[in-house]
């Protein structure tokens, strides 16, 4: 039926028109947003209804996306429309257009934003959260159908016991929703910003992550245990020990970073959480470990199964669960630290927390205590390194 209708448009005038409103000509209109996303109306008059003033009932209708719904299907779904308004049929309650499902609107984003993913991984994440917690309960309902009870109905269960997962599904389903809308698909305000504005959901203290941590009276033991093995990720996990810095930090280091004659590692800004460069002093320890892994001559220090290229995020964790370590992490052995720091080295609180690379105070007191204190940091490392490697297994 659809390959006799004509209009004014052509499917290059469609994709390629600039922003407003463009009349096909019967009522029906592309309209081009000013962010380009592109979507048709059809305009009717329903005969034998008046509107508020008495004149005759006007009405626009959402066709869908332009693209999802071509010139020949907009010209179709129009004339429909317009044979129901003749009849005095209002289409909205009579209407036939298909509407796509949450679901479908949902995969449809994510194709469409995967180029501006920070890495696939990120992109995948996005969908998924969708897929297990929103698209079992509402996958299937027509898009312009989810109101306010169906967004309550995903994010109640989890908004406590889950609540950043639900933060960042309620998000994601607001972007849902928004290009929908944005698609000729969905008309008024957002569900998830009326129930936001509403404060329907309790407020949720977070909770602070506490990552395991072993007693600092065990970690001698523990690693002369690595001191045995001839893993790479040993070697790792015994210099993540002694450094105290973050698993990524550790195994993203490059020879480029040591200046051995100074005994200081400087790792880049870019690599640690806090955005600034972090100097370590290198204690004899470290470099007694360092000197094993330099016959590789790799790019980076702990090099992993492929040439120049370093351990997995992984390794250093199996290793842990391999050894039988129970109820404790790599990123607690900082804590570990921490508390051996304040209860047997008895150091300031700001040399133990910028050994941990941890920003110290206020913006204010940042910007009078510009040193890093690397010389006595250097003492506690050496002191921290002897206790460490002070117990041989028998």
């Amino acid at each position: 039926m659809a390959s006799h209708l004509t209009g004014k448009l052509t499917k290059k005038l469609v994709e390629n028109l600039g922003a407003g409103r463009h009349g096909d000509g019967n009522g029906l209109y592309l309209v081009v947003d000013p962010s380009g996303a592109r979507r048709w109306i059809v305009r009717v008059v329903v005969k034998g209804q008046k509107n508020k003033k008495g004149g005759p009932l006007r009405t626009d209708f959402g066709l869908g996306g332009a693209d999802i719904v071509t010139l020949h299907q907009a010209r179709d779904r129009a004339l429909e429309y317009r044979r129901m308004a003749k009849q005095g049929l209002h289409p909205r309650f009579h209407g036939r257009v298909e509407i796509p499902t949450f679901e479908e609107v949902s995969q449809q984003v994510h194709l469409e934003r995967m180029p501006t993913w920070k890495n696939a991984k990120h992109g995948q994440q996005w969908i998924n959260t969708l897929r297990d917690y929103a698209f079992p309960k509402i996958g299937r309902m027509p898009i312009n159908t989810v109101k306010e009870p169906e967004v309550m109905m995903c994010l109640s269960p989890i908004w406590t016991e889950k609540h950043e997962t639900a933060k960042r599904l309620a998000q994601r389903i607001k972007t849902v929703l928004d290009v929908a809308k944005s698609k000729g698909f969905r008309e008024g305000e957002n569900p998830v910003t009326a129930i936001k504005d509403a404060g329907v959901l309790p407020k949720v203290k977070a909770k602070p992550k506490h990552h395991a941590a072993m007693h600092y009276r065990d970690v001698p033991a523990f690693f002369a245990d690595l001191g045995t093995r001839d893993a790479m990720a040993a070697k790792a996990l015994m210099f993540t020990c002694l450094t105290v810095l973050r698993t990524g930090e550790v195994l993203g280091a490059r020879w480029d970073e040591f200046d051995l004659d100074a005994k200081t590692w400087t790792v880049p800004g870019e690599r640690m959480k806090t955005g600034e460069d972090h100097r370590v002093p290198l204690t004899n320890a470290m470099i007694d470990i360092l000197d094993t892994v330099r016959p590789l001559k790799s790019i980076y220090v702990f090099e992993g199964q492929k040439r120049h290229q370093p351990l997995s995020n992984m390794s250093m964790l199996m290793l842990l669960r391999r050894m039988g370590v129970e109820g404790a992490t790599v990123h607690g052995l900082r804590s570990t630290f921490r508390d051996w720091a304040s209860e047997v080295a008895q150091v300031p609180r700001e040399v133990a927390e910028l050994s941990l690379a941890h920003k110290v105070g206020n913006d204010v007191e940042r910007a009078y205590a510009r040193s890093d204190l690397l010389d006595r940091r250097r003492v506690l490392m050496d002191d921290w390194s002897n206790f460490v490697s002070e117990v041989q297994l028998p």
